[in-house]
C-alpha cells in the first residue's frame, strides 16, 4: 500500500513499511544503546578476570599474615554494597598469560611475591614500602573494560590498605596512652627525687657549719696539746731532779747508818731532814701537778671519743674520720700514760712524806737514833732509793705523755686542715644538690607538662579515631553506575537526532513540484514537514517507552521525559528538513557530524573547550538540557523548550526560503529546456 509522500532520489511511492522502518530506526538505535550502556555495573559478572597470587605470607608476633590471600578472596568475594562483580578465577602466572592472549581473561591482576611484606613494612624495625599490585589488560581490550577492571581492583586494594592502615592507627593511638601513663609514672618518680633531693641539699647545707665547728675545736685541740707537751716536758724535767736527789738522799741515809754515832751522822740527818721535807714538798706538788694532766687526757680522750662516735654520721670524709680514730688511740694512750704517771707520783709523795717523817725525828732526836741500830737507817736509805726508781719511771711516763701529746698536737691540727678542707667541700656538695633539686624540679614539671599534652584514649576510642583517621573523607551521595543520570537524555537525544536524519534520508525535504504548484512556498514546505513531524511524534514516544522499561522512572518524571522526547523529535525533524532541503546531500553529512558531536560532548567533560562551545550551539543542546533537568529534577526544563522551539521555526523558515529559491528559473534554463525537448 503506497502513501502520497515522495521519496527522496527516488520516484517510487512511499509505503507503510518504509514509514515503518523509519519509526523504529530511532527505536531500535535507542534501545541498543540503552540496553549496552545503562548502568553496567550490574552486569560486571560478563568480565572474566583471572588473578595470580605470588605472594609469600610473613610472620608478626608468631602469626602468619597471608595479606595475598585475603586481597584474593576480597576481589572474589565482593563488595556488599554492589550485587555485581566479576567473574574471577585463581590462576598462575603461564595460565592468566595464556588466557589474557586468546581472549578467556579479560584482565589479569598478579598481586607480587613481596606483597604482605610491603603491606606489613610499617612495623618497627623495617623500612616502609608501598605494597603494590598489577592489572594487566589485552591490547583489544574495550573502551570501558580498562576502566571497569580498575575501580574494582583499586577499591579492594583501598580497602585493604584502609584496614591496615586502621589496625596500625589503632595501636599508635592506644600507645599514646600506654606512653602518658608511663610518663605520668616517671613524673611521679621525678617529684619524689625531687623532694628527697631538697631534704638532702637542707642536709648538706648544715654540713658545713657543723664541719667548720670541728675543725675549730680540732684547731682548740692541737694548741692544748702542744700546751700539755710543753709542760709534760718541764714535768718530766723537775721529776728527773726528784729522781736525783732520792738517789742521793739513800746515799746520804747509807753514809749515816755508817756512821750513825758521829758527829758529822747528825749534821748529815738534819741536812737530810731539811732536804726530806723539800722534797716531800716538791714531790706532792708533782703528784698534783700529773694527777692534773692525767684529769686532761681523761677529758680529751671523752672528747675525742665523743667525736669519733658521731663522725661517720654526719657526712664527713672516710680519711678524716680515721684521722680522729687515730687520734682517738693516741688519747687514750695518753690518758693510760697519765694516769700510771700519776699513780706514782701518788706513790712518790707518799715516800717522801715518810722519807720526811724519818727524817725528822732523826733531826730532832738524832741522839736517840744515834743508839737505834743502824737497821734502821738503813732501811730508810731503802726507802729513798725505792723513791728515786719510782720518780725515774714517773719520768719516762711523763716523757711518753709529751710524746702523745705531741702527736696528737700534730693529728689534732691536720684534723683541722681536713675539717676546712671538708667544710669546702661540703658547701660544692650542697650547692651541688640544691642545683640537682632544681633541675629535677624543672623534670617532674616537664614531665607533668608532657603528660597534660599526650591525649589517652580508651580502646573503644582508639578504634573509632583510627577509623576515621585511615579514611578521613568520604564521598556520599555519588553513583557507582560508570554513566550518570545524563546517560539516558543523551542516549535518547541521540536517537531522536539520527531518527530525523533517517526520516529525511526516506522522505523528500522539498516536494518536486514546487516549480509548478500555485501553492504558497510556506504551504509546500508544511507540507513537506507535517509527515516528518507525525514521524517525529511517534519516535519521541517509541524511544521515552523503551527507556522507562529499561530504567523505571518514576510517572511523573517520565510524562515530563516523554513531552520532551515529542518536542525533540518534531524540532529534530524541522531542522533535517532544513539541512537539507538548504545544502542537499551535505546536509546529511551535516546532521550526521551534528550527532557525532552531540555525542561526544555528552559522554566526558574533558573535550577541547572549542568543540564543546560549538556543540552547545547546536539543536541538539536544548533537548538534552532539558531531559536532563526532566530526569534530575532541576530546572531548564523550560529553557530546553524555548530552545527546540526556536530552532524549530528557524528551521521551518529556512526550508520555506529553500523551497521559494527552488520555484525560481532563469530564462537560459528555460530556454535550455526548450532545446533539448525539441
Amino acid at each position: 500500500m503506497t502513501l502520497p509522500l515522495e521519496r527522496a532520489r527516488s520516484r517510487k511511492p512511499v509505503t507503510w513499511i518504509t514509514l515503518i522502518g523509519v519509526l523504529l530506526l530511532p527505536v531500535v538505535i535507542g534501545g541498543v544503546l540503552v540496553a549496552s550502556l545503562y548502568n553496567p555495573a550490574e552486569r560486571l559478572n560478563a568480565i572474566d578476570a583471572a588473578i595470580v597470587n605470588d605472594d609469600q605470607p610473613v610472620t608478626i608476633n608468631d602469626q602468619t599474615v597471608p595479606l595475598g590471600r585475603q586481597l584474593t578472596a576480597g576481589l572474589v568475594k565482593g563488595s556488599d554494597e554492589v550485587d555485581s562483580n566479576l567473574t574471577w578465577t585463581i590462576s598462575n602466572a603461564d595460565d592468566a598469560a595464556a588466557g589474557l592472549a586468546d581472549g578467556t581473561y579479560d584482565a589479569v591482576v598478579t598481586i607480587p611475591e613481596n606483597f604482605s611484606a610491603a603491606a606489613t613494612s610499617t612495623q618497627p624495625g623495617k623500612t616502609p614500602e608501598q605494597a603494590t599490585i598489577r592489572v594487566k589488560t589485552p591490547p583489544d581490550s574495550l573502551v570501558v573494560d580498562d576502566a571497569i577492571t580498575a575501580q574494582v581492583t583499586q577499591a579492594a586494594a583501598s580497602l585493604m590498605g584502609q584496614q591496615l592502615s586502621q589496625v596500625y592507627l589503632e595501636n599508635v593511638f592506644l600507645g599514646f596512652t600506654t606512653l602518658g601513663d608511663k610518663l605520668g609514672e616517671a613524673a611521679t618518680g621525678a617529684q619524689q627525687l625531687a623532694d628527697g633531693a631538697h631534704q638532702t641539699a637542707d642536709g648538706a647545707a648544715q654540713l658545713p657549719g657543723g664541719v667548720t665547728k670541728l675543725a675549730d675545736a680540732a684547731g682548740q685541740l692541737s694548741t692544748g696539746a702542744t700546751s700539755l707537751t710543753g709542760g709534760l716536758n718541764q714535768i718530766a724535767a723537775g721529776i728527773g731532779g726528784a729522781a736525783g736527789g732520792a738517789t742521793d738522799l739513800a746515799n746520804g741515809l747509807d753514809q749515816a747508818a755508817a756512821g750513825v754515832q758521829n758527829q758529822q751522822l747528825k749534821d748529815a740527818a738534819n741536812a737530810s731532814a731539811t732536804y726530806a721535807k723539800t722534797t716531800a714538798d716538791q714531790t706532792a706538788a708533782l703528784a698534783q701537778s700529773v694527777g692534773g694532766v692525767a684529769l686532761s687526757a681523761k677529758a680529751l680522750t671523752e672528747t675525742l671519743g665523743a667525736l669519733d662516735a658521731t663522725c661517720a654520721t654526719s657526712g664527713a670524709d672516710d680519711a678524716y674520720c680515721a684521722q680522729v680514730k687515730a687520734a682517738l688511740g693516741t688519747a687514750a694512750g695518753l690518758a693510760t700514760s697519765a694516769g700510771g704517771a700519776a699513780q706514782a707520783a701518788v706513790t712518790a709523795a707518799t715516800s717522801a712524806g715518810y722519807t720526811n717523817g724519818y727524817a725528822a725525828p732523826t733531826a730532832s732526836g738524832i741522839t736517840s737514833l744515834m743508839d737505834q741500830t743502824s737497821a734502821g737507817v738503813a732501811s730508810a736509805a731503802d726507802g729513798a732509793r725505792g723513791l728515786a726508781a719510782g720518780l725515774g719511771k714517773l719520768q719516762t711516763a711523763t716523757t711518753q705523755s709529751a710524746s702523745g701529746a705531741g702527736q696528737l698536737a700534730s693529728g689534732a691540727s691536720q684534723l683541722s686542715d681536713g675539717g676546712t678542707q671538708l667544710a669546702e667541700g661540703s658547701q660544692s656538695l650542697a650547692d651541688g644538690v640544691s642545683q640537682l633539686a632544681t633541675g629535677t624540679d624543672s623534670l617532674a614539671s616537664g614531665l607533668d607538662t608532657a603528660v597534660a599534652q599526650i591525649p589517652s584514649y580508651t580502646e573503644a576510642q582508639a578504634k573509632s579515631l583510627a577509623d576515621v583517621v585511615s579514611d578521613p573523607v568520604a564521598a556520599k551521595g555519588a553513583s557507582s553506575s560508570l554513566f550518570g543520570a545524563s546517560a539516558v537524555p543523551l542516549l535518547a537525544t541521540a536517537a531522536l537526532w539520527f531518527g530525523a536524519l533517517a526520516t529525511f534520508v526516506a522522505l523528500q525535504a522539498v516536494t518536486r513540484r514546487s516549480l509548478a504548484s500555485r501553492a504558497p512556498s510556506a504551504l509546500l514546505a508544511l507540507r513537506a514537514f507535517l509527515p516528518a513531524a507525525g514521524i517525529g511524534v511517534a519516535q519521541g514516544l517509541l524511544v521515552a517507552g523503551v527507556v522507562q522499561l529499561a530504567a523505571s522512572y518514576d510517572w511523573g518524571q517520565w510524562s515530563v521525559f516523554a513531552a520532551l522526547c515529542v518536542a525533540a523529535g518534531v524540532a529534530f525533524a524541522a531542522v533535517n528538513q532544513a539541512l537539507v532541503a538548504v545544502f542537499g546531500g551535505a546536509g546529511r553529512w551535516i546532521a550526521a557530524l551534528v550527532g557525532a558531536l552531540a555525542v561526544a560532548t555528552g559522554i566526558v567533560s574533558t573535550v577541547p573547550g572549542v568543540i564543546a562551545s560549538i556543540a552547545s550551539l547546536l539543536p541538539t543542546a536544548p533537548a538534552y538540557n532539558a531531559m536532563v533537568s526532566a530526569l534530575t529534577s532541576t530546572s531548564g526544563v523550560g529553557a530546553g523548550l524555548v530552545g527546540l522551539l526556536v530552532w524549530g521555526l528557524l528551521a521551518f523558515i529556512a526550508t520555506v526560503i529553500a523551497v521559494a529559491r527552488r520555484r525560481t528559473v532563469s530564462a537560459r534554463s528555460l530556454i535550455e529546456a526548450s532545446v533539448a525537448t525539441a
